[in-house]
């Protein structure tokens, strides 16, 4: 049934089952693909796609940007109209793996769905190529990310027994090939698309697609074999205990705020891009470096202050109390703002002096919004698994992805005010969000905190047994 070769003792990868070597492989290419073509996409949209003639070639375009009026109201700006494209595209890939997973439970199973899914992916980037196939490319990316993201994760869980304390551990190591990819990613994707030609860069992302196939299908005989599809037997349910229905509720309230915190994060794929490539000063020894260069140093700063967060909280535990999760997003929130402040004094300086703005503006924004980031995402997610109903488990951590749904759509709106307000301003206005977010974490924390306490759900729970 599942995870045999961890049963059996398989430690050949790093203390850990093969399987895991290979999916951890497969993940680091198949982010490599999404975050090379997700890099260059505003960047592409902005300086060509969406200008004449090439606008004119994409099929379907005209009705599709009538939609995008009618949701966005972007104007006749193509920032605008791409930021709002971006919002849409960003904000979808987290709800298609809802669908990734019931075709996988109900229909395919996770091995196959996963293989749909990295066909959908390559043949996106690779109709990224002709502009006549835009649109049809982004449905194929969403398509195939909503088949691949959620059912390869599952399948790392599946290589080890209920007792196997290494699935934490393989999580982790899951997770570093994610961010290789995300390293990788716009040095070679995002270079070549911005110096030798967009297409090339969308043309190297959907050979790292393929490249992720092989391995996958390399070590396919690994892996556990996919569990039975879903039938139509009938089994006990547990149901919600005294006091858990308050717990839901106020999970369910948080999403907006979550929403609200992660925005200058969000933002990065989007208008920050374009404001950079117009307004920083990205010259080194004569040549301007590339824009996309900027989502390297990002991923570089996230790795590092993921691990050094988890360092950092457990010295301060050993002399002081550790905040509980709603406390470290507290922090995390307030320290986004401080991030997006330096964006915005940059900013100030740039249009007081009419000069560029200092790259290191851009690299303490990187710094302080890797903090928060290591305070937020991490840990709401640890928050929603642990507080969740033993009933609802399973849909509450599906219903948390959806604040990165909201969020980015939120993005996209947001974006399109660039060009409609200086860029002080429009960095002013994600700082006070955050700040917004900030408050009612704080409120949150001084007066619900019990609701989500870990003696609280740990009481429901033995209700529940």
């Amino acid at each position: 049934m599942t995870a045999t070769t961890a049963r059996d003792g398989d430690t050949a990868f790093l203390g850990h089952p093969k399987g895991l070597g290979f999916l951890a492989f497969t993940e680091a290419w198949e982010r490599f693909s999404y975050y090379g073509m997700q890099s260059l996409l505003v960047l592409y949209m902005t300086k060509m796609l969406l200008l004449a003639p090439h606008v004119e070639q994409i099929v379907g375009f005209a009705a599709f940007e009538r939609v995008i009026q009618f949701v966005y109201h972007p104007g006749a700006s193509t920032q605008a109209i791409s930021s709002a494209i971006f919002g849409l595209y960003s904000s979808l890939v987290y709800l298609t793996p809802i669908l990734g997973g019931i075709l996988a439970d109900q229909l395919l199973g996770k091995t196959r769905t996963i293989i749909l899914g990295g066909l959908l992916m390559a043949a996106g980037h690779f109709l990224m190529a002709f502009d006549s196939s835009f649109l049809l490319a982004l449905l194929c990316l969403v398509l195939g990310t909503g088949c691949f993201k959620g059912n390869i994760a599952g399948q790392v869980g599946s290589l080890y027994g209920d007792s196997d304390l290494r699935r934490a551990d393989a999580f982790q190591i899951f997770y570093l090939g994610i961010n290789a990819g995300v390293i990788a990613a716009p040095l070679i994707a995002g270079t070549l698309g911005e110096k030798v030609g967009w297409h090339y860069g969308f043309g190297v992302a959907g050979i790292g697609m393929l490249i992720a196939l092989v391995i996958y299908m390399i070590g396919r005989r690994h892996l556990p074999p996919d569990p039975p599809l879903r039938g139509k037997a009938k089994v006990a349910k547990p149901k919600l205990q005294p006091g858990e229905g308050r717990t839901v509720a106020l999970l369910i309230l948080l999403l907006p705020v979550l929403s609200a915190s992660v925005l200058a994060n969000q933002q990065i794929f989007n208008a920050y891009l374009v404001w950079a490539d117009r307004s920083v000063d990205l010259t080194f020894g004569g040549d301007k470096v590339p824009t996309t260069w900027l989502i390297t140093l990002d991923s570089v700063m996230s790795v590092s202050f993921l691990a050094g967060m988890v360092v950092f909280w457990r010295l301060w535990a050993k002399r002081f109390k550790e905040p509980d999760e709603i406390g470290k997003l507290t922090i995390g929130a307030f320290v986004s703002v401080t991030g997006v402040l330096s964006l915005a004094a940059g900013a100030i300086i740039a249009e007081q002096t009419g000069t560029k703005v200092s790259i290191w503006w851009c690299v303490l924004f990187h710094i302080l919004n890797s903090i928060a980031f290591a305070n937020m995402l991490p840990v709401s997610l640890a928050l929603y698994a642990r507080a969740a109903p033993a009933a609802m488990g399973g849909t509450i951590i599906g219903i948390y992805y959806l604040h990165l749904f909201a969020g980015n759509q939120t993005v996209g709106i947001l974006g399109t005010l660039l060009e409609k307000m200086p860029a002080s301003q429009f960095w002013l206005m994600h700082a006070a969000i955050a700040a917004g977010a900030g408050v009612v974490f704080l409120i949150v924390g001084r007066f619900f905190a019990k609701w989500l306490s870990h003696e609280n759900t740990s009481e429901a729970r033995g209700r529940a047994v």
